[in-house]
């Protein structure tokens, strides 16, 4: 079975769209952020939501909250949109799934969480398109964020940025950015569980 290009259908659209659509682009972290902001900036009007109640420390949050608008704040790349943090919500979806190894099933309700809500958002403020920065993350399986993300945009109307941002080398990019900016990366995804299994 041919596995589909999600960076060539995220050239596409970039190719197409019309300049200056807003796009609400959840971001898990600064780091992570950077190629996906550089890659997109010349064709959206791009607003960063750091939504990520999957991160259950507090200070690591706010640790990794401050470096996204510290680097929103020195590019001028994305405009932000500040959300409550509240860790109940991720424990809400990871229930019964606590076992799950990382990248299972308990990920899959973690992302549908993040998404579900980057699109109400979108759609509450009038943005046209709605992505994530997930992608970027050598980590992370696109098949199963794009297809979250297309069934979601089924349901709210909002459209999906379909994307697959490691690819072309999209992960040593944003390393190297992170760099350039002197940007904080965390060595685990977010929450309580993968931070049990980092090595």
């Amino acid at each position: 079975m041919n596995r589909v290009n999600f960076h060539l259908r995220m050239l596409e659209i970039l190719q197409t769209v019309p300049r200056g659509e807003r796009l609400l682009l959840h971001s898990c972290c600064g780091p992570c952020s950077t190629r996906c902001l550089e890659a997109l900036k010349d064709v959206f009007r791009v607003t960063v939501l750091y939504y990520n109640p999957n991160i259950t420390d507090a200070a690591e949050y706010e640790k990794r909250k401050a470096e996204q608008m510290r680097f929103l704040q020195e590019t001028g790349w994305a405009d932000s949109i500040d959300c409550p943090y509240d860790p109940q919500e991720f424990f809400a979806v990871a229930k019964g799934r606590e076992a799950e190894p990382e990248g299972g099933a308990r990920c899959t309700r973690c992302f549908a969480l993040r998404l579900s809500y980057t699109a109400r958002r979108a759609k509450e403020e009038g943005f046209g398109w709605f992505g994530t920065t997930l992608s970027v993350s050598p980590h992370k399986d696109a098949a199963r964020l794009n297809a979250l993300g297309e069934q979601i945009a089924a349901q709210t109307g909002v459209r999906w940025l379909y994307a697959d941002f490691k690819k072309q080398n999209g992960y040593l990019r944003s390393t190297e950015l992170a760099r350039q900016y002197g940007l904080y990366r965390q060595n685990y995804c977010g929450c309580i569980f993968s931070d049990w299994t980092r090595s």
